[in-house]
């Protein structure tokens, strides 16, 4: 996957859209595709999707992959997205509603998809003179919730500055492909959502990411992302002996979870609690925290006092 590059008009980044992981993985590999070309694409352009690469690339078996092509054709052929663009002649704002793909066909012998982009999807993958996103397929290529592919691109696009503004929560579950009726209670929304997401991208991806909530009233009205590149070193100060830990890793979940246990009870903690939330709820949110390295050395000295210790080596943080 060198030269799996990933690129995307910031307008398709901050579409409206619902695929699934597989129908997600069809487009950005016929994106890599189009970019393979050489010479661009055009609305009648057909892109070869072989089933062996899918599986290459995603590391499912032969199988997986034959089916996922497979279903792409009535699937994927139905998908539609939306999104905001200006006008032409009055340079107005519109909102665009397209299909992905305005032709798909399955070669069932030869286990290879053919995709044609709809015309509207062509100049957002190769319009890039502008304002685009870029970033290496292998770092979704483990993602299994869709809702996590989709935030790692909208985190990405603010590469630069390694923040979002905040995102009002209503145009954040547009964003994420969510229906009106999906996931409404916001405890229900966190739990199947948004957390899983945070935490399979801490895990499988090349940034860490931590999210605040905005309130209006007693209401969650949106969410503000900031996130670091795990390659960045971390510096972790002992006050003890003023040695200096660096890590590019992080605590293991058990130990999250137990550290966060233990920290949820500490009065000293009082000043990141929500204020409403149980301890149990609060050591839940801890034990996010705690992916998160800046968040780990701010939390360094509450975890030294419920037990924790570091290792002397110099490149290692453990419990």
């Amino acid at each position: 996957m060198k030269n799996d590059l990933i690129v995307k008009d910031n307008i398709l980044v901050n579409a409206s859209y619902n695929l699934e992981v597989t129908e997600q993985r069809l487009i950005l590999l016929s994106i890599i595709r189009a970019r393979e070309t050489g010479q661009g694409i055009t609305s009648d352009s057909k892109l070869e999707i072989h089933a062996s690469d899918y599986a290459t690339r995603f590391n499912v078996t032969r199988e997986a992959a034959y089916s996922a092509l497979k279903n792409a054709v009535h699937n994927l052929f139905e998908r539609k997205f939306s999104f905001k663009d200006n006008h032409a002649d009055t340079d107005k704002e519109i909102v665009v509603k397209s299909r992905w793909v305005s032709r798909i066909a399955y070669v069932d012998d030869l286990a290879i998809l053919e995709v044609t982009f709809a015309p509207d999807v062509v100049p957002l993958i190769t319009r890039l003179e502008k304002h685009f996103t870029s970033y290496q397929l292998k770092q979704v290529a483990q993602l299994t919730s869709k809702y996590a592919i989709r935030l790692y691109e909208l985190l990405i696009s603010w590469k630069s500055t390694g923040r979002t503004p905040i995102i009002d929560i209503a145009d954040f579950r547009s964003k994420l492909g969510l229906e009106i009726n999906e996931y409404q209670k916001m405890i229900n929304f966190k739990n199947r959502v948004l957390e899983p997401a945070i935490q399979q991208i801490n895990e499988l991806t090349d940034i860490v990411v931590k999210y605040e909530q905005f309130k209006s009233g007693r209401s969650i009205s949106g969410f503000q992302f900031s996130f670091k590149h795990k390659e960045e070193l971390v510096q972790v100060h002992n006050n003890d002996n003023n040695n200096i830990f660096y890590s590019t890793s992080k605590l293991t979940d058990a130990q999250r979870h137990m550290f966060a246990h233990k920290l949820s009870e500490l009065p000293e903690m009082g000043k990141y609690s929500h204020g409403t939330e149980s301890y149990q709820q609060f050591a839940v949110r801890i034990a996010e925290m705690l992916q998160d390295p800046e968040q780990l050395k701010e939390f360094y000295p509450y975890l030294k006092k419920v037990g924790y210790m570091a290792s002397t080596k110099k490149d290692i943080i453990n419990g």
